[in-house]
């Protein structure tokens, strides 16, 4: 990630976005997306299992997997407000010492952070712009699963994905989205080992569950 998308992200995912997103979070529970990751996670078996959460948000998946019987989980953002509201929660759950962590680029920290039973990245390749860096070295620490959520690769999500960049621009923000070819994400997480086990489709997004071969 280029400095400027990592401002982009700790300025546009500041602290009153993260507060409205655990207010959601605590009322309504995890987004649909995350439901459908957690259902597939689960039929797989989590108990006594590790989690690498890789742009974790409020932390829906850690807490939802600690619950379900996962032993520790690990996050990386490169959001303060984010990982704040996390721990916030963690707090309030009781996971406050069985989740580790970490601010930053998890591209420039992967050298120092753990491998884990199940890797996750809910919503995030569509904020990175080196997307084969992040999925390398992603899967790379996924020792039996691996979920990802992502923009479907159509007309419709490439029309948006260029009218939101266009108003990044207009606003001075640094933050741009990225809409990376389905094809090209999956034949990378194949080549590391992975195969799929899981696909489910919304409106806007995709949700995939890999099993390490």
């Amino acid at each position: 990630m280029d400095c400027c998308q990592a401002a982009g992200i700790e300025e546009l995912m500041d602290t009153q976005m993260a507060e409205r997103d655990l207010k959601r979070y605590r009322k309504k529970g995890a987004d649909k997306t995350t439901k459908l990751l957690l259902a597939a996670l689960k039929d797989e078996g989590v108990q006594g299992l590790t989690l690498l959460d890789i742009g974790g948000g409020v932390g829906a998946l850690q807490h939802e997997l600690l619950n379900a019987g996962v032993q520790d989980a690990t996050s990386v953002d490169a959001s303060s407000a984010y990982l704040n509201a996390a721990k916030n929660e963690a707090k309030s759950q009781g996971h406050l010492d069985r989740i580790s962590q970490h601010h930053g680029d998890f591209v420039e920290m992967a050298g120092n952070i753990s491998e884990a039973d199940i890797v996750t990245l809910d919503r995030v390749i569509c904020c990175y712009d080196d997307m084969r860096k992040l999925v390398r070295l992603s899967t790379e620490r996924a020792k039996k699963l691996y979920g990802v959520v992502y923009p479907l690769d159509n007309l419709l999500n490439k029309a948006i994905t260029w009218l939101e960049n266009q108003y990044r621009r207009i606003t001075k923000s640094q933050f741009r989205v990225f809409a990376h070819p389905t094809e090209a994400v999956e034949a990378l997480i194949h080549d590391s080992g992975l195969e799929r086990v899981f696909n489910q489709e919304t409106f806007f997004w995709q949700v995939h569950l890999y099993r390490r071969l």
